[in-house]
């Protein structure tokens, strides 16, 4: 289905990364799989989500680190991103926390 497509993939998933990930070998370019690798730390959606970073947030900023890393944008649009969305760069893994 994605052959010949162009652009940079995020799977973003309320479950494990590992379920996009069994996908990512066929997506060209590569895939960024984000995923809550774990459960019950939330009482909802929203926080669990935020949590593991696999919020409305977080998928942007990881379309945007992909597209820097090709050198289809620069460095500081996803810098300014991660400003304008709250994302906290030095957030411990989510898996560790």
């Amino acid at each position: 289905m994605l052959a010949g497509e162009k652009g940079v993939f995020v799977a973003a998933s309320d479950y494990m990364k590992s379920i996009p990930e069994m996908i990512a070998r066929w997506v060209p370019g590569g895939l960024t799989p984000l995923g809550t690798d774990g459960f019950g730390r939330s009482e909802t959606r929203e926080a669990l989500r935020r949590h593991f970073e696999v919020d409305a947030e977080m998928i942007a900023v990881a379309a945007l680190d992909q597209l820097a890393r090709r050198g289809e944008i620069k460095a500081e649009w996803v810098a300014k991103a991660i400003k304008e969305l709250e994302v906290d760069p030095d957030k411990v893994d989510p898996v560790r926390a």
